[in-house]
């Protein structure tokens, strides 16, 4: 008895210690994974957490190849997906659904965690604002949507284009891992404002490729501002809406109502497809132009600071003999464009310790690239 009293004590204790040094955000986080019988952010998360709808209005849905699914993947690409504990296989060619594969329970209406396939929405967002005139010039400074950042060291150099290229300088640890880290405090806190704005910058603006969940998260504030309503409103109406997209999506936010644009869109594969049919099809749904093409190839122009691996949220893969280029989430969440196949690849899944060992990007979307087009070509 004395020993359990002593145990609450020291609970208790250690309770008021991480709320006094800010870490309160971590009993949150023990909450929906470790309680739940997980060891970290999941593909199913999303339920557990405040989010704004992402509505759609006229669903059209995909047309099917008149192939579709009528080749059976082979072995070598199966057991790749089964060991990374895939939950969607999608194919599109030429426009239509060819092949469709489902495991471990999920189908075409199962909602998703993108995690970081988000940032590449993201930038949409900021390209769409820039056609509109809503922000008046890609390298407008991050300090003329919010002031403060003038008073930080390299902070009034930061420009909205440093921060989608990944160039923004910002101290910021990229750690998944750890709960003491800033992903966390972002993830699971009810701040993004203050797991953002607290940080300071390292080093000039502009100088060195650095990937960052939190450079994306600065550059939804200042589209959200730029807009003035919710991005999950303005992804709907410029984005969702005109793609047809079968469902409505949500997008988890923090106790403001603020996105986390760095991540956390869930919506079916099915969906995540007509955003890489978008940029197959260089930014037009049917007659419609509805992403301005020249943004769309800044996205998708690897940058020299990159080593020629990352663009404006989309990873690139031109060294490959077939080229392409790519939406990445954490756990393996791909959207992958093909454009010399007219080809469109998604998976999703759970891929906890993800190999990245080709210049930081995964081995699995250069095989999948290789393996499917050979296949389907």
């Amino acid at each position: 008895m004395i020993f359990i009293i002593y145990l609450i004590a020291f609970l208790a204790a250690v309770a008021v210690l991480f709320y006094l040094l800010g870490y309160a955000y971590i009993f949150n986080g023990i909450s929906k994974t470790y309680l739940r019988g997980k060891t970290s952010a999941n593909i199913d998360d999303g339920k557990l957490f405040t989010s704004n709808i992402i509505h759609t209005t006229k669903p059209v849905l995909w047309n099917e190849h008149s192939d579709y699914n009528k080749k059976d993947l082979p072995n070598n690409i199966v057991d790749d997906l089964i060991h990374s504990n895939t939950a969607s296989f999608l194919v599109i060619k030429d426009g239509k659904l060819l092949h469709e594969q489902y495991w471990n329970g999920y189908n075409e209406l199962s909602k998703t965690n993108s995690f970081s396939m988000a940032k590449a929405v993201t930038v949409m967002l900021f390209g769409k604002a820039l056609e509109e005139g809503k922000i008046k010039n890609i390298d407008a400074p991050f300090s003329e949507f919010y002031d403060e950042f003038k008073n930080k060291p390299f902070g009034k150099d930061v420009t909205l284009k440093h921060l989608a290229q990944m160039e923004s300088g910002l101290n910021w640890d990229e750690n998944y891992k750890n709960p003491f880290l800033p992903n966390a405090r972002a993830y699971y806190g009810t701040s993004l404002m203050k797991a953002t704005f607290s940080r300071t910058f390292k080093e000039k603006p502009g100088e060195r490729f650095e990937y960052q969940s939190g450079s994306t998260q600065l550059l939804g504030f200042a589209v959200k501002k730029a807009v003035n309503q919710s991005l999950s409103s303005y992804l709907s109406e410029k984005f969702w809406i005109p793609l047809g997209m079968e469902q409505n999506a949500s997008w988890s936010v923090d106790e403001s109502g603020m996105e986390k644009t760095y991540c956390c869109i869930h919506s079916n594969s099915r969906d995540f497809a007509k955003l890489g049919q978008l940029f197959l099809d260089d930014g037009k749904v049917g007659d419609e132009q509805i992403l301005n093409l020249n943004f769309i190839e800044k996205m998708r122009t690897p940058t020299e600071k990159s080593d020629e691996i990352y663009g404006m949220g989309l990873w690139i893969n031109n060294d490959n003999p077939i080229k392409h280029y790519y939406f990445l989430g954490l756990q393996g969440q791909y959207i992958i464009i093909i454009p010399e196949h007219k080809m469109v690849i998604v998976r999703t899944g759970s891929y906890n310790n993800l190999p990245k060992t080709d210049r930081g990007r995964p081995d699995q979307v250069k095989f999948s690239v290789n393996e499917t087009v050979k296949l389907f070509a």
